[in-house]
């Protein structure tokens, strides 16, 4: 079992067959694409359609919304003066595909619901491009997340 959201979609990805190094927070130092880097916690607000408000005894539902960043080369060198498309198009849809409605076993709270929200393609910089996945994560809020043990 993970023990993080960034841990539950890691496990999630890794066990599909893309062939893409999944990291947390952030590549290791002079990692080759392609890879994802998974950001969790961008944002959290409370889950308003699930839990009794007025039960202190009733689980804390929040929404979480992470970032899955698929990081690929646009282009790699094919002659002397000439390139070649290097781009998995297509790979950040299937991404955000495996995720959607997937309900993440791994993760270390109940998860009721996963939404992919968007999916932004960023331009091409140092023949690199980036497609960020936003990713909402319906799910409880852990004790050990409020009160440290």
């Amino acid at each position: 079992m993970a023990a993080t959201t960034s841990g539950a979609i890691k496990a999630r990805l890794e066990s599909l067959s893309f062939g893409v190094p999944v990291f947390r927070d952030g590549p290791r130092e002079g990692q080759s694409c392609p890879f994802i880097v998974v950001t969790e916690a961008l944002s959290t607000s409370m889950d308003t359609a699930n839990g009794d408000f007025g039960d202190p005894d009733a689980p804390i539902t929040i929404v979480e919304k992470v970032a899955v960043d698929l990081v690929q080369n646009a282009r790699t060198k094919s002659g002397a003066a000439t390139a070649k498309n290097a781009e998995r198009y297509g790979l950040a849809e299937a991404i955000a595909h495996a995720l959607h409605g997937h309900q993440l076993p791994a993760h270390p709270a109940k998860v009721t619901a996963v939404r992919v929200t968007d999916i932004d393609r960023f331009p091409i910089s140092d023949n690199r491009v980036r497609a960020s996945i936003t990713v909402e994560i319906h799910r409880e809020l852990l004790t050990e997340e409020v009160t440290p043990a």
